[in-house]
């Protein structure tokens, strides 16, 4: 991550078969600014740092002997476009780590000179090929088939071109062939050729079922195959609207993180093995989340691509920071969108593209809408934007740390619970005893949220995703479509607590699971509604025997029974719909199990944890790919080490300190644990909770790698693995690491069954009557959360009164005011002349639900403040550094929002009936 300028040379010769042929080279990614040459000649520049960039090396190269391509590369956080002087947005240090360089793959291309193009439009201005599915019907399992290819001609004769098209399955089976129209390619043309047909019994790609197609693109001439591609791809059905998702036809609730785009290991930075991303982006899966939102710049092609094999949905960012931008940045930003759409828009797993990181302006989303339609008209992917909650041309909306709701185009929290532990720390009560929000100041401020101990954090995780929950498809007409929480794998960038890396992820760096991994797999596993029921209990079970401590449980059960040694300690206080709490619980030696019911005391799921007992020995696990581990220089084989007892069990406080000694032809990139410098590339580093992993990179000579750990007081253990070799030939490779990689199919395909249950709905209002500001009092039930009714400080007028559209029992008013995360409002709400609610409101992430017990059939609500409302912060530290926008209600960029006087402040309100089930 040196910000310096670097080169690079690599030498090679080409095949005797590739004489009188096109050579195209194709960088997926450079960073940040790159001048290529190829033997002395310079043959472009490629400045953006983010997306692929191709070169046609034909007339350049020397194609009986030796070549040489260069490259000087600068990554200067700083750097500028030379032809404009301008800075990239994107470049920017607080959240786009600088992994210089070519830390991406490299391919060559040899076709002949009728071909083809590729789907790179950054120098060579091409755009590939195109498939995509249309007249979808997923019960039938039909739909017709598209494909396009632009081609081009640089013989000098025209000749008269048959398109035809095989599709292949996952399986590698042929089950359809068809042709386009034979059209003549004149001289230096470029035109695109295209084909269709249906096709019946498919697989429709879906979360956690990655099922994948070959579509085989040949160009014939006289009968003969001059050119062939083969995009892999999948096929699915979108839609949107309703403030809803649906795909495949079932309405799907995002469930997710916001994920950095380098997605990076430690000491190996994002360069990993393709089946490092699959491992990775697989645990997505196996804990039931669905949504990657990559953030602030395109992932690069083998994440993408792995999130079409493990059945993971991607939001695809282009490039920005943190606000709309104006001039030449503005025009960067269009560029990479539409370079990024065109090299990734045969990917299925991509359902929205993401415009910016902040909102902007309604002409700024019109451009990039047209940039879509131009290059994706067909891929059923929406383009929208975080935050963008009253442009309704935008096809998404939502907030980064606050819920939203819509009737119109769903809204998806972009960035919630920005909350840090260290996965070391698990609670007060036991090593290293950390005590909850311990730790220093950030910048001045009060820092509890950034150090949080692994029980309080799992808490946090909890109670943020229930504000999304609540509001979930089927509550209403106005609903959420979920969220991404901000990150998956703790981040070796910028933090906030008390370790020099950011801890927010629900796994480690090594991507070993925290205890707040596990409550998102008990939370998430349905589209929408749990689908199916589990409980974990938090933390470990080794203690001392003076130690009383709460337990946490996560259940989707409705009622949760703890025991202890076969003893039951009752039943555990419910929060938040998936918390259960048992305060005060004496530790003994055994076992606890918590069991859960459904409300007729049915038993659904169990889960239980025992003491484990003293250290004797080192486990070690060796990981790698499925076909093992090759000596291509970049493949890496992961070993995990676990201090054990003797029945082979985990000893979760374990910490000690293991020495590893490598033998063979192999490159140590160690671990991480918790230092000052996080023990970079240390031969000796200590497990954390009883477990660490360590990787190891492999060279270019094939062999015998040997791994020896060792600890004081518990036994030694080695690992032995070979490697296997990889041809090189004259500097080329045709060793594919993706290629081989299977997809998952965890979750099975798209059930037809409906993914919710509809347990309110709401009724409308006809008409309202305000104490004062009128003409304001239609924006409190508007669908635009970035409209309020305010009265204008007095009691007397802070009442609203709403006619609704009928008579109606209403048990849920579900309001939205402002400052609803500090500002508690003390209120009365009466049906007709019955009072029905008196309180004081929740502080939340966005919506406040007064519940009635004793609902009164009425037409008409009316909603009265009865005194001044109370300020209090009650989620912490959660505000992000961007621009205060004179729009937004949240009361810390509000107009006038510190005021405390008898102000009512409505942004949105519904009024619901809950149904009998």
């Amino acid at each position: 991550m040196t910000d310096t300028i670097v080169w690079y040379r690599k030498h090679f010769k080409l095949p005797k078969t590739a004489r009188g042929k096109k050579v195209f080279i194709e960088f997926e990614g450079v960073r940040q600014a790159a001048d290529f040459y190829l033997n002395g000649k310079h043959i472009g520049l490629h400045e953006n740092g983010v997306m692929a960039v191709g070169f046609d090396l034909t007339p350049y190269l020397n194609f009986g002997g030796e070549n040489v391509i260069a490259l000087r590369i600068d990554n200067d956080w700083r750097y500028k476009e030379r032809a404009t002087g301008s800075l990239f947005q994107w470049n920017d240090r607080n959240f786009n780590a600088n992994y210089g360089g070519i830390p991406k793959n490299v391919w060559l291309h040899v076709t002949g000179k009728l071909y083809q193009t590729l789907p790179l439009y950054s120098n060579l201005q091409t755009t590939g090929v195109y498939v995509y599915a249309s007249d979808i019907k997923v019960k039938a399992r039909e739909a017709i088939v598209n494909v396009e290819s632009e081609v081009r001609n640089e013989y000098k004769k025209p000749f008269d071109v048959n398109y035809e098209v095989d599709i292949l399955d996952y399986n590698g089976k042929l089950v359809n062939s068809f042709r386009g129209k034979q059209i003549t390619v004149k001289p230096e043309e470029t035109v695109t050729l295209k084909a269709s047909a249906p096709l019946d019994n498919l697989h429709f790609w879906s979360w956690g079922y990655g099922y994948l197609y070959d579509v085989k693109t040949r160009l014939i001439v006289n009968d003969e195959v001059v050119d062939e591609v083969v995009t892999r791809t999948g096929f699915r059905k979108t839609r949107f609207g309703e403030g809803k998702v649906w795909l495949n036809d079932r309405v799907i609730q995002f469930k997710g993180y916001a994920q950095r785009s380098s997605n990076e290991w430690p000491g190996v930075g994002m360069s990993v093995p393709p089946w490092m991303s699959d491992y990775s982006n697989g645990l997505m899966i196996e804990h039931n989340a669905n949504l990657f939102r990559w953030m602030h710049v395109t992932p690069w092609k083998q994440d993408v691509e792995s999130c079409d094999r493990t059945g993971v949905i991607q939001m695809l960012p282009a490039g920005d920071a943190e606000k709309d931008v104006e001039g030449r940045r503005w025009e960067q930003r269009k560029e990479l969108m539409r370079d990024a759409i065109i090299y990734l828009r045969n990917s299925p797993s991509i359902i929205f593209y993401e415009s910016g990181n902040e909102s902007i302006s309604r002409e700024h989303m019109l451009e990039m809408i047209a940039i879509r339609d131009k290059y994706d008209p067909h891929g059923g992917r929406a383009i929208g934007s975080r935050e963008m909650l009253d442009i309704r041309e935008a096809e998404y909306g939502g907030e980064m740390l606050y819920i939203n709701k819509s009737e119109h185009h769903p809204m998806i929290q972009t960035e919630y619970c920005r909350d840090e532990g260290l996965r070391k720390y698990w609670d007060a009560y036991s090593y290293p005893f950390h005590k909850q929000g311990e730790g220093p100041l950030h910048k001045g401020q009060n820092a509890t949220a950034y150090n949080q101990n692994q029980d309080m954090l799992t808490v946090e995780f909890i109670r943020r995703w229930y504000d999304m929950w609540r509001e979930r498809p089927g509550t209403g007409r106005r609903v959420n479509s979920g969220g991404t929480k901000i990150v998956f794998s703790d981040t070796q960038t910028y933090g906030r607590g008390a370790e020099n890396y950011r801890r927010s992820g629900v796994v480690d760096p090594l991507r070993i699971p925290k205890d707040g991994y596990f409550a998102h797999k008990v939370m998430w596993d349905g589209w929408v509604d749990v689908e199916n029921c589990h409980t974990h209990i938090i933390g470990h079970w080794n203690y001392t025997p003076e130690v009383i401590k709460p337990v946490y449980v996560v259940s989707s059960g409705d009622k949760v029974e703890l025991f202890v040694n076969g003893k039951s300690k009752g039943f555990g206080k419910q929060d938040y719909r998936f918390l259960f709490t048992f305060d005060s619980i004496q530790w003994e030696k055994g076992v606890i199990e918590a069991v859960s019911y459904d409300e007729k005391m049915q038993e659904l799921s169990r889960h239980s944890i025992s003491t484990i007992g003293e250290p004797k020995r080192l486990k070690m696990t060796l990981m790698h790919g499925p076909n093992g581990v090759f000596a291509d220089g970049a493949d890496i084989a992961m070993v995990q080490i676990e201090v054990v007892d003797e029945n082979g069990d985990r000893c979760p406080l374990a910490n000690d300190m293991i020495k590893f000694d490598l033998q063979g032809p192999a490159e140590w990139r160690g671990g991480i644990a918790q230092a000052e410098d996080n023990y970079v590339l240390a031969k000796e580093l200590p497990v954390e909770c009883g477990i660490t992993r360590v990787m190891i990179r492999s060279t270019d000579q094939s062999g015998k790698i040997k791994l020896k750990a060792e600890a004081k007081g518990v036994e030694t253990t080695t690992i032995e693995f070979p490697t296997l070799p990889v041809e090189v030939k004259d500097g080329l490779s045709t060793f594919f690491p993706a290629g081989q990689l299977p997809s998952r199919f965890d979750r099975g395909e798209t059930p037809a069954t409906p993914s919710y249950k509809i347990t309110k709905v709401d009724v409308r209002v006809d008409s309202v009557i305000a104490g004062t500001n009128q003409k304001d009092a239609v924006k409190s039930f508007d669908d635009n959360e970035l409209s309020e009714w305010k009265n204008d400080g007095r009691l007397s007028t802070a009442w609203i009164t709403y006619k609704l559209e009928r008579r109606a029992e209403i048990d849920d008013i579900c309001i939205k005011l402002t400052g609803w995360r500090q500002r508690s409002y003390p209120l009365e709400v009466y049906a007709g002349e019955s009072l029905i609610w008196s309180g004081k409101t929740d502080r939340s992430l966005g919506y406040a639900h007064l519940l009635v017990d004793k609902p009164v059939r009425s037409d008409k609500i009316t909603i009265r403040l009865q005194g001044a409302t109370h300020d209090s912060d009650a989620f912490g530290q959660i505000i992000e550094v961007v621009e205060a926008k004179a729009g937004e209600l949240d009361l810390f960029k509000a107009e006038g929002g510190e005021k405390t006087n008898n102000e009512l402040r409505i942004v949105e309100v519904e009024f619901l009936e809950t149904l009998n089930q």
